[in-house]
């Protein structure tokens, strides 16, 4: 991790959670719609969501909107969603 993102973490969030999760099937992708109570919670998610992604070596969609944040999860090899994306979706709900 960064050491801005390990700052964030540490100093201005505390494991933020978001206060609004959308989920939807669309564009052969799994979407989740997070929205955090500041741009440093969202940015936190962001790090641990890296985190996880790098330790399943299965990389998402990311897009930071100031205290949005979209993730896609799809497994473009396979031309759509897998096991594994419902997977990943899951735990990706479980950091938000």
């Amino acid at each position: 991790m960064s050491e801005l993102l390990a700052y964030l973490a540490r100093e201005l969030v505390d494991e933020p959670e978001a206060v609004r999760v959308v989920e939807q099937e669309r564009d052969d992708a799994l979407v989740r719609e997070l929205e955090f109570e500041s741009f440093p919670a969202a940015i936190a998610f962001v790090g641990r969501l890296a985190e996880l992604a790098e330790s399943e070596n299965h990389h998402p969609d990311i897009d930071v909107r100031y205290r949005r944040v979209v993730v896609r999860w799809t497994t473009h090899s396979a031309g759509g969603v897998t096991d594994r994306d419902r997977e990943l979706a899951r735990r990706t709900d479980e950091i938000g």
